[in-house]
């Protein structure tokens, strides 16, 4: 079931890093991030009401003239408009209407999107009521007076936000097609990947606009079996500056993996593994999808009988927050080892939704408390109750302990190592949650 995604659009200094910040709430400073993965805060995951989304910051305008902030700003609506589900238009009460709110809002318009013309630093409704009027000179629907500093408001403006979620979404739900995202940073040859595996099955292929995203799926048929593929390239503008193309990137990265069961994160071997491919693959260990990793132009590297070890240590390095990931050395160039890529797809599907039995499962935990005694702390030691799995996809288990504060994280990646030599589990992560119980209450 894939997310919604709700995007922030606005003129500099109207509060769109606030009002990010005021939904996101402190999550995403809290330094329990991914190792290994620096957060842009881009995006953040929100939830109102039993409705999660996705909310994304278009990006920050420093510009020193008028002009430069009006094509930004059209850059940043085209990104939204591009990706998002419902817009989050935001402008200042106490600046008023500018020109440029003016520009942005017809292109808003055009979109057919739904826009929600939010007037923010409205600390005092009384006070400013008659110049948050002033906005419907916009025409786009009813301004929502917010003040994202004092939180005032948040709560109608977000009521407005989810009312806009499709049930189109909801379909997707139901197709039970694997679906598969395939993503990497520009250039590295995701779509050619795509193409080359059409090609090779000669398959009718629909490309159907995902309904509110940019990025095309590709049904292709494998062995009479029908996958999914949704491909993020797509992004030729050439004159667009470096960071402004990562984080868009990121953006529809993030889009797509929402959506998305397994995800092939595509590395160019020319290139070796960077940071911005460990980003990218962390948006997916973040979100708990099953990751294969793809390295791409093989055919293009001179190699010994030491090429493949060398590689796959470094990536393993790089990439050391993801030790389960499957990887894979390919070429789209001359098709090398792309069937294979249907195999380990399949394999990580059905690691994603193993299901292991309790009883299996706590005989698993005796056995690594007894060979490894569980951490203490002053003279109190931590017992394992019980352990059950509670969920798939990713597969997620609930530990009973007497005490929270005692299982750390290294305990709990022990145990995580142990389920993992009995059931392999490879290509997918696994999640742990640790709930507390009071002796008494066994």
């Amino acid at each position: 079931m894939s997310k919604p995604v709700v995007a922030i659009v606005g003129r500099p200094n109207v509060g769109k890093s606030t009002l990010f910040n005021a939904l996101a709430g402190e999550q995403i400073s809290i330094v329990k991030d991914t190792p290994g993965v620096t957060r842009d805060r881009i995006y953040a995951d929100v939830e109102w009401l039993n409705h999660k989304f996705t909310l994304i910051d278009t990006g920050g305008i420093e510009p020193e003239s008028k002009d430069i902030i009006l094509s930004q700003m059209r850059e940043q609506a085209q990104i939204a408009i591009d990706t998002a589900d419902v817009i989050i238009f935001i402008t200042d009460v106490r600046q008023g209407l500018v020109d440029a709110d003016a520009k942005v809002a017809d292109m808003l318009r055009r979109s057919h999107k739904p826009v929600l013309l939010v007037v923010n630093k409205v600390d005092s409704f009384k006070k400013f009521m008659t110049d948050v009027y002033e906005f419907y000179n916009l025409g786009i629907g009813d301004p929502i007076p917010v003040s994202a500093a004092s939180q005032l408001g948040i709560g109608d403006m977000l009521d407005e936000v989810v009312k806009h979620f499709d049930e189109d979404q909801l379909e997707e739900a139901e197709d039970e097609r694997p679906r598969i995202a395939v993503v990497g940073k520009p250039n590295v040859g995701k779509s050619s990947i795509i193409n080359k595996l059409i090609g090779e099955n000669r398959v009718i292929v629909s490309n159907v606009a995902g309904t509110t995203r940019d990025a095309i799926d590709t049904e292709i048929v494998w062995n009479k079996k029908p996958y999914v593929f949704i491909d993020t390239a797509g992004l030729r503008r050439k004159n667009k500056i470096k960071e402004e193309l990562e984080r868009y990137s990121i953006i529809r990265t993030v889009t797509a993996v929402d959506r998305a069961d397994v995800v092939v994160v595509v590395i160019d071997a020319t290139e070796g593994v960077t940071e911005q491919d460990a980003k990218i693959a962390g948006i997916a260990h973040e979100r708990g999808k099953g990751i294969i990793i793809a390295v791409n132009k093989w055919d293009a590297v001179e190699k010994n009988d030491k090429t493949i070890y060398k590689y796959t240590n470094e990536i393993r390095n790089t990439l050391s927050f993801m030790p389960y990931a499957e990887i894979m050395f390919i070429s789209a160039e001359t098709g090398q080892r792309l069937p294979k890529l249907f195999e380990k797809i399949d394999m990580v599907l059905e690691n994603q939704t193993l299901r292991v039995q309790t009883g299996v499962l706590n005989e698993i935990m005796t056995e690594a408390v007894a060979l490894q005694q569980p951490p203490s702390d002053k003279g109190k030691r931590l017992k394992l109750f019980y352990i059950t799995q509670v969920a798939v996809k990713p597969p997620t288990f609930v530990i009973f302990v007497n005490d929270k504060e005692l299982m750390h994280f290294s305990y709990v990646r022990y145990l995580e190592n142990k389920i993992r030599d009995t059931f392999g589990f490879q290509g997918t992560s696994l999640k742990f949650i640790i709930r507390e119980r009071q002796e008494k209450e066994r």
